[in-house]
Parts: C-alpha cells; structure tokens; sequence
C-alpha cells in the first residue's frame, strides 16, 4: 500500500553512499523523523527500488543551479511505471579536494568527482591542476570513499562534501574549490502516487509533455496553455525520448498546484494539444515563494467565468 502521508514514509532510497548531498537534502527533510536511509549506487537504482516497492521514497537531485537538470533524474521520471514528487529541498553546495595522507597538490594527476561536481570546480582546476585528468564517478561520496579503499580508484584525489571527505578518513588538501559560491543543488523527495499534498499557496508542479507531431509552432502552442491563464514557469528543458534523432519531450516545473483553477485549466489545456502530459507532482517550495496570480487568473476569477457560461447555457 502507497504510505500517505510524510511520517508514513519510513524507508527511503538515496543516491549514496554516506556523505552525498543527496544524503544531505534527506537529512534535511527528514529532521526527526524515524526515517531508514537506504543508499543506492546511482539514480536510476534509487528510483527502481522504489517502483519496486523496496522502499516507500526516495530523494534524488533534479536540478542544480549552475548546470540545470540532472539528466538520470529527468529521463528516469519520463518514462517507466508512474512516480510523483511530494516534496523538495535545497542543499547549497560546497567542494572541497581530498587525497590521501602525504599527497600534495601539486602532484595530483587525475581527480575523480560525479560530472555535476566537475563541471562546478572546472575552473578551479583549470587555473590550479591544470594538467589533471577528469575520471567520473557515480557520485561525490563514492569518489571519496573509492579513493580511501584503495580498490581500484585511478585517479590521485576527489572532489566531494567535507562530510565525505571526513566520513572516507581522507586529508583535505583545497577546500572550497567550487566556481560559483552561490550554487546551489534542488533535490526532490518522489514517492509512488497516492495522496496529493494539499496547496499551501507557495506550490510548485512538475510535468512531461509530448507533442503530437514535430512542427513549426509546436512549441508555441505549449507555451500558450501557459501564458494566457498566467502561470509562471520555473523551469524548462528539452530531453531526447530516445525514440529517433529530433524526439524530444519537454520537463517543465511551474507555480501553482493542481487544485489551483488556473493550473487545472492550464493541464486540461496541454492535455487538448499534447500527444501525453505526464503529472509529476504539485508540492511545495523549498523556498516559501508564493505565486502570484495576475489579475483575471484567480480561481475566483475562474469560478465567476464558469457561473456565467452555466448561466449561458441554462
């Protein structure tokens, strides 16, 4: 059975090991809540075990502020059984370079890191090792603790949390190594669907939208449902569906919540136009910000427009 409610949630699946933000962003959450942490080696892992009904949640990262979606997030709540987010949290991120005991700077040669990591301390690494060669790793944390066993880490160093670093006994060696000092990692909790959480009036809601065909304008006609009911969108990115070259699907985060008049017409809208609009969730924000609804948009405004066309039709 679907857990309801926030304290039902019991098990929850992580992008691990220890130390990740994403481990972060649960805590976070989670606060005192009696909640297992279940760590999974890699988003897709998360969210199966999930689908699987292995665990009741799991929080992964969605969106950075430097370098936009996650891609194994977005693609992995495209497709496959249906999965909504109830809830979202904001971690600022923070990077620091670690290596064993006794390994100076200056005789690192490769440095291992997640590809979201990498591309926030590029330009640290550029002016500071700039002959270092990139190895990718599935996570921050696991580049870390990778590098502590000894296993088979290539590379010299890692970039990761201080938690990590910490957690994996490594020595820092450059700490706050990040390009933007203001970056920061949204991360979303997803559960199986059930129970919608109720609007707060600081509310966001996420969908995937197919078109019918591939054609000039087809955009547009999507972008519209939007604009003349005047819901604000927070984000939007193209994915490939891995159908054929030029497929493409569009995730979009907007304000409001689905019980919200304009947001329901506006999901009735794109529902009209698109070949599928798959419902991800309306939760609220991580940031308190209430949408604003101009006027003409308010569910007042919607429910007075519907009494006169019942009236019409009477």
């Amino acid at each position: 059975m679907t857990p309801r409610t926030p304290d039902e949630l019991t098990r929850i699946a992580y992008l691990g090991p220890r130390g990740t933000f994403c481990e972060m962003a649960l805590n976070s959450w989670a606060g005192e809540r009696p909640v297992e942490r279940v760590p999974q080696p890699s988003v897709p892992a998360a969210l199966g075990a999930l689908r699987a009904g292995e665990v009741d949640a799991a929080m992964v990262p969605i969106e950075n502020s430097v370098e936009g979606g996650v891609s194994a997030t977005l693609d992995a709540l495209a497709s496959g059984d249906p999965l909504v987010i109830i809830g979202e949290v904001l971690v600022p991120i923070t990077f620091v370079l670690c290596a064993k005991d006794g390994m100076p700077l200056s005789s690192v040669r490769a440095v291992g890191t997640h590809s979201h990591a990498w591309a926030q301390v590029r330009g640290w690494m550029a002016a500071n090792l700039p002959d270092a060669v990139y190895v990718p790793t599935l996570s921050t944390a696991g580049a870390a603790e990778d590098l502590a066993g000894g296993g088979d880490a290539v590379y010299d160093a890692a970039v990761c949390a201080p938690v990590a670093a910490t957690n994996s006994g490594l020595s820092v060696i450059a700490s706050d190594i990040g390009d933007n000092k203001t970056a920061v990692t949204r991360f979303a909790l997803v559960t199986r669907p059930g129970t919608l959480p109720e609007p707060t009036g600081a509310d966001k809601t996420t969908v995937v939208l197919y078109q019918q065909t591939d054609r000039a304008g087809g955009l547009l006609e999507l972008l519209e449902q939007f604009a003349v009911r005047g819901v604000n969108m927070t984000r939007l990115e193209s994915r490939p569906t891995g159908e054929a070259m030029g497929s493409y699907c569009f995730s979009i985060d907007f304000e409001g919540h689905v019980r919200d008049a304009r947001v329901g017409e506006t999901l009735m809208g794109l529902r009209r136009v698109c070949a599928d609009v798959r419902f991800l969730g309306s939760y609220p924000r991580a940031d308190g910000a209430a949408a604003e609804a101009r006027e003409g948009t308010t569910d007042r405004d919607f429910a007075a427009a519907q009494a006169w066309l019942d009236a019409l039709r009477a």
